[in-house]
């Protein structure tokens, strides 16, 4: 350690280049890490929020809930097997709204949950819809920015119906667009009114996206086995088949990896290079006793102290940049992505040195000395 911390303070310029190298490339990795995770909180908060364990969806669905379509028959057979309590309908539909007085146009997704039941989350401002209530409706809080408030008229262009905004509700989206949610009876009427204007006009029994359901292995199992005509999906089955999920971040993730590969190579190149510069020195440590263990975990230490420094004054600039990053962005750094984060950057920084332990191992004491003498 203590050849470590001299060399680096005897080198300062050449020590603070490489710190500053790491310390981009780090910050560029948590940024973006951020940025993955937020991408994808918002593109499936909604059901990520929810306690369920699985989703009962219509076979052929492709574990898309705007595609499946159940009735009643199928929400009372998965609660005979979980509980009743511990099935409940859900409504999935995408769809654009206008605000009474304005021809502004917002994408949003209804969601239609028992207001009493689990799945409706819990209301941050205003007042939250009942089972009993009619044309009202709770609204995600990203709303306020495009001049919707408590008491506003918001029209659903496809089915014509209308509903009052009684209240708000914080990180509530779904691919994208805020959450609006709708109590059964009103999702029962737009059902009604979407199968009126359908192709034979006539409605139908199926009147729920999904079932949510919190059930163990076995009774998942003994679900798909009683609703031949369903399937039972986990909870990341489903937020995975969400339009655009799994290609968005298969992009950012495959940008991450790239970052902590290139991080490592950088890093296996500069270290490599002043070994290569330090190959007599080490020689003549090497040849007044100094053992190969002792250099080498002289080099390792360097790239610790390095790598963890980098890392904290990262994330003190990401915690800057997050504090002014605009509403609208997503963005989102938990302490245990955080924390897995730093944790695979230092180990693929220590990794990157291995080229440059080896070639301290290979160091010949003798070569080095005829080498520093001639």
């Amino acid at each position: 350690m203590y050849l470590a911390i001299r060399e680096m303070k005897f080198a300062k310029v050449r020590y603070s280049l490489i710190a500053i190298i790491m310390l981009l490339v780090a910050f560029l990795v948590l940024f973006v890490t951020g940025l993955a995770r937020g991408l994808a909180y918002d593109n499936a908060a909604s059901i990520q929020n929810m306690s369920a364990t699985h989703f009962i969806m219509e076979k052929e669905s492709n574990h898309r809930f705007t595609r499946s379509q159940l009735g009643e028959g199928d929400l009372a057979q998965a609660g005979s097997i979980t509980g009743e309590k511990n099935a409940q309908p859900l409504g999935v539909k995408m769809t654009t709204v206008t605000t009474k007085g304005t021809a502004h146009k917002l994408d949003v997704t209804l969601l239609a949950v028992r207001p009493e039941g689990w799945l409706m989350p819990s209301v941050t401002e205003g007042t939250a819809i009942t089972s009993q209530s009619e044309g009202q409706a709770v609204v995600d809080d990203q709303l306020k920015d495009s001049g919707i408030e408590i008491g506003s008229e918001i029209l659903d262009q496809a089915s014509g119906m209308k509903w009052i905004v009684s209240g708000f509700v914080s990180h509530e989206s779904f691919s994208h667009s805020p959450a609006v949610f709708l109590n059964e009876r009103d999702w029962q009427q737009l059902q009604q009114s979407a199968a009126r204007q359908g192709a034979d006009g006539t409605a139908t029994d199926k009147s729920y996206s999904a079932i949510a359901v919190k059930a163990n292995k076995e009774q998942a199992e003994q679900m798909a086995s009683a609703l031949p005509d369903a399937e039972v999906v986990t909870k990341s089955e489903a937020v995975s088949a969400i339009p655009g999920y799994k290609e968005e971040q298969g992009s950012l993730l495959m940008m991450i990896v790239f970052l902590f590969v290139i991080s490592a190579f950088v890093l296996a190149v500069f270290f490599y290079v002043i070994t290569i510069q330090k190959s007599s020195q080490f020689g003549i440590l090497k040849a007044i006793g100094a053992r190969t263990a002792y250099l080498v975990r002289s080099v390792a230490l360097q790239v610790l102290l390095l790598s963890l420094g980098s890392l904290v004054v990262s994330v003190l600039l990401v915690q800057a940049i997050e504090a002014v990053l605009p509403n609208g962005m997503p963005f989102k750094l938990d302490v245990a992505t955080l924390a897995g984060t730093c944790g695979a950057f230092v180990g693929m920084s220590l990794i990157g040195s291995l080229l440059s332990v080896w070639k301290v191992t290979r160091i010949d004491a003798l070569d080095a000395i005829g080498r520093t003498a001639a």
